[in-house]
């Protein structure tokens, strides 16, 4: 692995690119704020996905893609004297260690959940930081990666099951009330009340959704490939031969 110096010049390095970029190259100086979100998006869903698959490789060059747009972000603010890329650091380094008081400061927390209920207290408290529990969790964060968020910030004060295997009652009357009326509202409850349950039981909804996402179109292509070397389209098969293709994807 690399040495600290071999990180900072490797560091040093990208920033002096992104400062030629930025004077020389016609797209990147025409590049601002607004322009690159919808690319940092995507970029970020890039390394979800790889990440999702475990792909260390991958997953290296999504960061870098991450870190270039940090770096562009950082660059352009400069150019208004709004910030710098050193500010950017120091934001950050000063905020994990007011908020790690356990290992900079005088409180204890001896486990993971420990420092999460810390967490929240020390977040309420901090200058221009949340005023409310909730108050942190962005508007623009997925449906699914929300809820767990929600979740997980009441949990931390206190507002949860008192044993985890007291959610399933509330699963399964939320699925009966979704029975008696297909709405979207009840659908959406089913959901919550089913994220709540994976967070109980310290699973990831989002990860696990993703996984079985990857699954199906793994078998599936599968049995889009077997109906090919037969010389048939899908349209064409029926139901119960898909079915054994889809079967046989399963076993592999």
């Amino acid at each position: 692995m690399s040495s600290r110096e071999e990180q900072l010049k490797a560091f040093g390095r990208l920033l002096d690119i992104m400062d030629d970029l930025r004077e020389k190259c016609p797209w990147d100086r025409k590049q601002t704020f607004d322009s690159l979100r919808q690319n940092t998006i995507e970029e970020t869903y890039e390394l979800a996905t790889a990440i999702s698959r475990h792909d260390m490789n991958e997953i290296c060059k999504e960061l870098g893609d991450v870190l270039l747009h940090v770096v562009f972000y950082a660059k352009m603010g400069s150019e208004t004297e709004d910030f710098d890329i050193a500010d950017v650091c120091n934001r950050i380094c000063d905020k994990l260690i007011f908020r790690h008081p356990h290992v900079y400061g005088e409180a204890a927390a001896q486990n993971a959940e420990e420092v999460s209920h810390l967490w929240e207290q020390v977040k309420l408290k901090e200058k221009g930081g949340n005023k409310t529990v909730l108050g942190g969790i962005p508007d623009s964060l997925p449906s699914l990666v929300k809820a767990y968020r929600i979740q997980d910030k009441v949990a931390n004060v206190g507002f949860d099951w008192r044993q985890r295997e007291d959610v399933w009652a509330k699963v399964k009357e939320e699925i009966a009330e979704f029975e008696e009326d297909p709405s979207e509202a009840e659908l959406g409850d089913i959901l919550f009340s089913l994220i709540n349950a994976a967070r109980l039981y310290k699973l990831k909804p989002d990860n696990a959704l993703e996984q079985t996402n990857l699954k199906f179109i793994k078998r599936f292509n599968y049995v889009e490939a077997k109906a090919k070397e037969q010389g048939k389209e899908l349209k064409d098969m029926s139901l119960e031969q898909m079915e054994a293709l889809w079967q046989e994807a399963k076993k592999l």
